[in-house]
């Protein structure tokens, strides 16, 4: 198989496999426990979140350990509304508290407001976005009022690798005295962290950057009020539950190989080099084939090709019975695949969403996988135009 659905999980690395089989064999007491046994699950658990925070570069006791990423963004979401709710006295009824964000973010914040505005819980409102499909700092400031929690944006878009000015979005809210979440899922462990965080909430998964399922991470800036959502001890009574000790143990591991590969620009610059090839050559070869948001700053290992005349569901299912994963931005529905809200809500026209498909590399992608995936992607895209009469 050649794998190209790294946004939706990469494989762990061998060294965290092993991470995680030695932690689920003998690591297996009590983290909470006050006994030696339990004390050195203990030890193990902070070392890893020592590695984790040492990859975004925050401290340690600042992070707060989930069971994923949606988890963690709930928390952060859920979490300062209800701190804002509880300084307003408990009294969420009109006027209601805001959430900015934009119709771009992945489903886990998306969805998520969505929810809180059906419950009456608080109002959403929409970031505009530019002509190329970016957040307009700009505009945010005049969103922004008194009665705004909190602003929710994505670093980097699962879907086609944009990348939102995170750091001008975070000075406008910090210049209005507003928390700035941001879903790191697809930027941590991939791109380099600045010298200091601009949010003052920060979300990511594990097995984004070959780590394991199971383990999500929030950061959270001192001083930045948050409501647990699981009521217990755990996590500096902050998340209740027993953590998971043996995928926490492996998360670390891979943070670790993360750091360590992002102190080598040429590493990116190879797997980039790689993308942009595979990108070039399905242009050329497949016609009237575009990169959707090819203008944007994007990361490196995504690519979201737009076929028009094409089914984006008929060409994964051809793509997948020749051995090559990949993946599109919306989920099947009654046999048949929707365009993507994220593609629509960036201006890209229908016929190109409804045949776009996410190609999405890792730092393990190689070369001889590239050129077969091109010869495949073309001669599958080519085998379904003909069957369908546009070529």
């Amino acid at each position: 198989m050649i794998y190209l659905d790294n946004n939706a999980t990469t494989r762990p690395t061998d060294a965290v496999a092993q991470a995680v089989h030695v932690a689920t064999t003998t690591l297996w007491a009590n983290p909470s426990s006050v006994h030696r046994a339990g004390q050195e699950v203990r030890h193990a658990l902070e070392l890893a979140r020592k590695e984790l925070a040492a990859l975004i570069g925050v401290p340690a006791k600042e992070l707060i350990l989930t069971g994923s990423g949606t988890e963690s963004i709930n928390l952060a979401v859920r979490g300062v509304l209800e701190s804002r709710i509880h300084k307003a006295g408990g009294h969420s009824g009109p006027p209601l508290p805001n959430i900015i964000t934009t119709r771009l973010e992945h489903t886990a914040v998306r969805d998520l407001v969505q929810h809180l505005e059906r419950q009456g819980r608080a109002e959403a409102r929409w970031l505009p976005l530019d002509s190329r499909g970016m957040a307009d700092p700009g505009a945010l400031g005049t969103l922004i009022d008194s009665r705004t929690a909190l602003v929710s944006v994505q670093w980097a878009n699962n879907e086609t690798g944009a990348i939102q000015p995170i750091e001008r979005l975070a000075e406008v809210c910090r210049e209005r005295g507003v928390p700035f979440h941001c879903d790191g899922t697809q930027w941590v462990g991939k791109m380099p962290m600045p010298e200091a965080l601009p949010c003052d909430l920060l979300t990511f998964s594990a097995h984004k950057f070959h780590g394991p399922k199971g383990v999500g991470a929030l950061w959270v800036r001192r001083g930045v009020g948050l409501v647990p959502q699981t009521i217990g001890t755990q996590e500096m009574d902050r998340r209740g539950g027993t953590e998971s000790v043996a995928a926490i143990v492996g998360a670390g591991v891979a943070a670790r190989e993360a750091a360590a590969w992002l102190t080598d620009p040429a590493a990116r610059a190879k797997v980039a080099a790689l993308r942009d090839r595979f990108e070039n050559a399905i242009v050329e070869r497949v016609p009237g084939a575009t990169i959707n948001c090819h203008t944007c700053p994007r990361l490196w290992n995504t690519s979201n090709i737009a076929f028009p005349t094409l089914e984006a569901e008929a060409l994964l299912m051809l793509l997948s019975e020749r051995g090559v994963a990949a993946s599109a931005g919306a989920a099947c529905s009654s046999g048949s695949l929707d365009p993507s809200p994220v593609l629509l809500a960036m201006g890209i026209p229908e016929p190109l969403a409804h045949g776009s498909v996410r190609f999405s590399l890792s730092r393990e992608t190689g070369g001889s996988e590239i050129n077969d995936a091109i010869e495949t992607v073309v001669a599958c895209a080519t085998q379904l135009a003909r069957s369908s009469g546009s070529m």
